[in-house]
């Protein structure tokens, strides 16, 4: 379910005819390619290379704390991540960071907020579809799908009632031993904006696209713009947004996706049909709460519009969908903030 990327990372331009910032201020930019899986971009202003080169290393070092503890391809030394949660399913409750508790509290609110839709407990669906399709790309003559009847043998084997949670402990145990965790619809926003919370004024960060900004650009409050990728691919942006502080996410069915027989299959799951969506080619959502909007921009890409719309209005956040002829669908805070 894990779907990626979609937002571009900000437009690295200070807005003409808008107030600038100190003259000593310059505008700076970090490149990070070994966390989550994706690209990490922090830009903006500072007095000096070094100090935004020190502030963005501590942004980096501290979201790389979450890639290790939310991690299940991968062990390391002296910690117990998901991969050693979901490995001890039905042996024995695993002790881990509280963050990991935190992840997974707000990831059970997403799916009773979601109706089900926002599941990271069909880890076993999920990972049928990224061996399925992680064989597909590295062999796309001899590409294929899951066998229907494993995706409806590992459907049984999900569900929150497996998943006991012991805070005081600080331990979490999967009761049967065929339920995975699988984090990754939300674990990319929801340490963007834990990590968000240390950086200072007038830095932006993009991890694979989730962008996260806890403030405008510069004290005289200049708003940052970014880009909306085109479904298309392509050079040109759909839209530019302006945004002062809050989340920027984009859900997108050009996004790890793979052929098989002429067909493109892409890596946002339906629950119901165990299968990838096909309502929208691509949603953007805008809000205050980047773990928030992770959630939403997947839920949204797995509802007929006016559904989507209600869950929006309860969330109070707001969102352009792009269906297959390419028609655009917004909601009216969204009309707001398009630049271009």
């Amino acid at each position: 379910m894990r779907r990626f990327i979609s937002v571009i990372l900000a437009i690295l331009l200070l807005l003409s005819g808008c107030a600038i910032a100190q003259p000593q201020s310059k505008q700076y930019t970090a490149t990070f390619l070994e966390l989550f899986d994706t690209v990490t971009t922090m830009t903006g202003l500072s007095d000096s290379q070094e100090t935004f080169t020190a502030n963005a290393q501590a942004i980096r070092d501290a979201l790389e704390v979450y890639h290790q503890l939310f991690d299940i391809y991968n062990s390391y030394d002296g910690i117990n991540n998901l991969k050693t949660v979901n490995d001890n399913a039905g042996i024995a409750p695993v002790k881990v960071d509280r963050k990991i508790i935190d992840l997974l509290l707000d990831c059970k609110a997403y799916y009773e907020l979601t109706g089900g839709l926002v599941d990271v407990t069909m880890g076993s669906v999920l990972q049928l579809w990224h061996e399925a399709r992680s064989a597909g790309i590295d062999d796309p003559a001899n590409a294929y799908l899951p066998d229907q009847a494993a995706l409806e043998e590992a459907a049984k084997h999900r569900g929150w009632e497996h998943i006991v949670i012991d805070e005081a402990a600080s331990t979490v145990y999967i009761s049967d031993p065929d339920v995975s965790l699988d984090v990754g619809a939300i674990a990319k926003g929801w340490a963007a904006q834990q990590v968000s919370a240390i950086a200072p004024q007038g830095m932006m960060l993009s991890v694979g696209g989730n962008v996260c900004a806890p403030g405008p650009k510069d004290e005289q409050g200049t708003r940052w713009v970014v880009g909306v990728q085109d479904p298309d691919g392509g050079s040109d942006y759909l839209h530019t947004i302006y945004l002062s502080s809050g989340s920027v996410v984009t859900s997108g069915d050009y996004q790890r996706c793979y052929l098989v027989d002429g067909k493109i299959y892409h890596h946002i799951i339906d629950p119901a049909t165990l299968y990838p969506s096909t309502h929208w080619r691509s949603v953007t959502i805008v809000c205050d709460d980047s773990g928030l909007a992770d959630a939403l921009s997947t839920a949204l890409f797995l509802l007929p519009l006016d559904e989507g719309k209600a869950l929006l209005e309860r969330c109070g956040a707001e969102a352009m969908w792009v269906d297959a002829a390419g028609e655009k669908y917004d909601t009216p805070g969204f009309e707001k903030i398009i630049r271009t």
